[in-house]
């Protein structure tokens, strides 16, 4: 029997990692909000890879704390080990990841939101949407409570009529055999909504005193301060790091597993749900690569407080005793004890084509949905969806403007425009090659694309404001007096120039010039011109990267200008396409499916061509659709 339990203007449900970012948004922001979960234990929980980061993804992490998000403070106050990835390479690729303390992350996160003023934490087990005349307008659980709201947003992640596989073995579940969300995936169905299934997985978890490592190589952390978030400082860098480890798998190991692919879900019809590309299981691996000798693994130690490692890039739905055969293959793991088995997780996902760029649903005004549910794998991509979706809920119940991420704008924005443009035939992983102004979208500037757009919101307050304007004016200060500053070739520099083995100076040279060599560092430079206050290393890291990629970043900004004007050409939510004459009749399908926001947006969708862009970019101007502000 239902009963009237509370009323809130937003409504969150799932407390993983978009839920936790879409909820804390909501309460920043001035709005009453609930967060429901079906198990308080497992508030930003991480039940796969104990990690935040990576290429593409720790950029998004950077997006987040830059708009006034969660997740990067949460992971500089929890890691166990930092790296920066491909630091031989670009600004564009190199990535920052953190190993978590899984324990330590969730709980942590779970004290924010428990402290955060607006938001109740309640567990609960939502059934059903309570929607009229097209509008949400709450959530009725399992038992019977009846909460209203003015915007709902679902980010259930894997739980929706979530099932484990392990070999033979199938039984509904969430992810680590928590309680499935069926009647809330019955319902989404039932609502309009088009439903499909993905499958993940997860490798098993070993016991760390069982281990060899003295035949594993070591990967310790990095010993030059580096966190996620901008407000983190240096000082408090943690350098009692623990090291992962680096193990291989081998011809022995292949072996045990093609002996055994008749007793491997994936092949044996077992798995319905399509599964993620960019991180398959160690069977598909050995299938599709059968000519590789090995594979990496990577010993992931869960906490300081547990013996669990996990075995990265040995994610595997085998049965059991397979999985511990393989385990004992590897080298290092020869004695090991397997304390968790690797499982695979088929799931419902809402097809993201039925999304706007807010994330708000098409089919239902008011609902929205973020993270796993949307059809991405990774706690990062949830958070940044969780995030976007959080905002422009608490911004449309506010009667505001949406906030929605261009492509140039941020990797959350190109997550987004995929989803809605392109929609997803497998589980989404951000890759830096999805950016195509990934030289504009660096781990170390996200601060300068968006905090703007974080205060304006209200998520990041005045006194981080003011760090941020500070910063900035740093930046553009010193890089102006480089460009006006001439600097003559001095016997100094052409002893300098020779010992790093550079062509010699014939005339005087701009500083801004000169800092442009390759073989020229800022701090280099510093003994050749007068002496200023001194800059932060990450105000330093900008004036070298703004400077040396001028070219190329003037190269992407005026494609970026061209899709501005694109974007600015809105078009109208009643379009009729049947009535264009002209169009292919694929794009027409299409363009009716997606029912694109913008011509850019059009633009993009596979299957409409320039020519169709042509033909409807004059039918919208005929029609004197007003322009909006890129």
């Amino acid at each position: 029997m239902e009963y009237q339990a509370d009323s809130y203007d937003v409504i969150v449900v799932g407390a993983g990692h978009a839920g936790s970012e879409a909820a804390l948004a909501n309460a920043r922001m001035g709005n009453k909000t609930l967060l429901l979960t079906i198990n308080l234990d497992m508030v930003a929980f991480m039940p796969c890879n104990p990690s935040v980061g990576g290429p593409a993804k720790g950029v998004v992490v950077r997006e987040i704390d830059a708009l006034g998000g969660e997740m990067a403070k949460n992971i500089d106050k929890t890691y166990i080990q930092m790296r920066m990835l491909n630091t031989g390479k670009g600004p564009a690729v190199r990535a920052l990841r953190a190993q978590a303390d899984k324990k330590n992350y969730a709980s942590t996160m779970k004290q924010t939101i428990e402290k955060e003023p607006n938001l109740t934490l309640r567990q609960g087990l939502v059934e059903k949407l309570i929607v009229e005349d097209g509008v949400c307008q709450g959530v009725v659980t399992n038992t019977g409570a009846r909460y209203s709201a003015k915007a709902v947003v679902i980010t259930a992640g894997t739980a929706l009529r979530g099932e484990i596989i392990i070999g033979e073995l199938k039984y509904s579940s969430g992810p680590n055999n928590s309680q499935p969300s069926v009647g809330l995936a019955d319902n989404l169905k039932e609502l309009g909504l088009e439903i499909a299934r993905f499958k993940t997985g997860t490798p098993p978890r070993v016991k760390s005193s069982t281990i060899d490592y003295t035949v594993t190589e070591i990967q310790p952390g990095d010993e030059t301060p580096n966190h996620f978030s901008y407000s983190t400082p240096d000082a408090a860098y943690k350098t009692d790091q623990e090291p992962c480890w680096l193990t291989y798998t081998n011809p022995g190991t292949h072996e045990i597993i093609q002996k055994n692919l008749h007793r491997a879900p994936m092949f044996t019809g077992i798995v319905e749900g399509v599964g993620a590309r960019y991180c398959p299981s160690i069977e598909d691996k050995i299938v599709r690569f059968a000519d590789k000798e090995r594979h990496q693994l990577f010993l992931e130690p869960e906490g300081l407080d547990t013996e669990e490692v996990y075995v990265q890039g040995l994610s595997t739905s085998l049965p059991e005793d397979v999985q511990v055969d393989v385990l004992r293959s590897i080298a290092g793991l020869e004695q090991v004890e397997m304390m968790r088995t690797g499982y695979a997780i088929e799931y419902d996902v809402v097809v993201p084509h039925q999304l706007r760029p807010t994330l708000e649903t098409k089919v239902i005004e008011n609902l929205y949905t973020a993270g796993q549910t949307n059809g991405t794998s990774g706690y990062e991509e949830a958070a940044g969806q969780g995030l976007i979706a959080g905002i422009n809920a608490g911004l449309k119940i506010q009667g505001k403007d949406p906030l929605i991420l261009k492509r140039s704008d941020g990797y959350i924005g190109v997550m987004i425009d995929d989803l809605v443009t392109k929609g997803t035939q497998e589980p989404y992983r951000l890759l830096t090659s999805r950016a195509e102004y990934r030289l504009l979208l660096r781990h170390d500037n996200a601060d300068l694309r968006l905090t703007e757009m974080g205060h304006a919101i209200g998520l990041v307050k005045d006194d981080q404001y003011q760090i941020f304007l500070a910063k900035k004016q740093a930046i553009e200060t010193e890089i102006k007096r480089l460009q006006n500053l001439r600097l003559k070739p001095t016997a100094e520099m052409q002893d300098f120039l020779a010992a790093k083995g550079a062509p010699a100076l014939k005339d005087g040279v701009l500083a801004a010039d000169f800092l442009r060599r390759p073989e020229v560092t800022y701090q280099d430079l510093l003994q050749f011109i007068p002496a200023v206050p001194e800059l932060t290393a990450k105000e330093i890291e900008q004036v070298e990267v703004q400077l040396k990629y001028e070219g190329y970043i003037k190269k992407a900004m005026e494609k970026v200008e061209k899709l501005k004007r694109m974007e600015a050409k809105r078009i109208p939510e009643n379009i009729d396409y049947d009535a264009i004459n002209g169009l292919a009749t694929e794009a027409r399908q299409k363009l009716k499916k997606i029912q694109p926001e913008t011509i850019a947006q059009a633009s993009r969708i596979s299957g409409v061509n320039p020519a169709d862009i042509s033909i409807l970019m004059i039918y919208v101007e005929q029609g004197k659709i007003a322009k909006v502000e890129a």
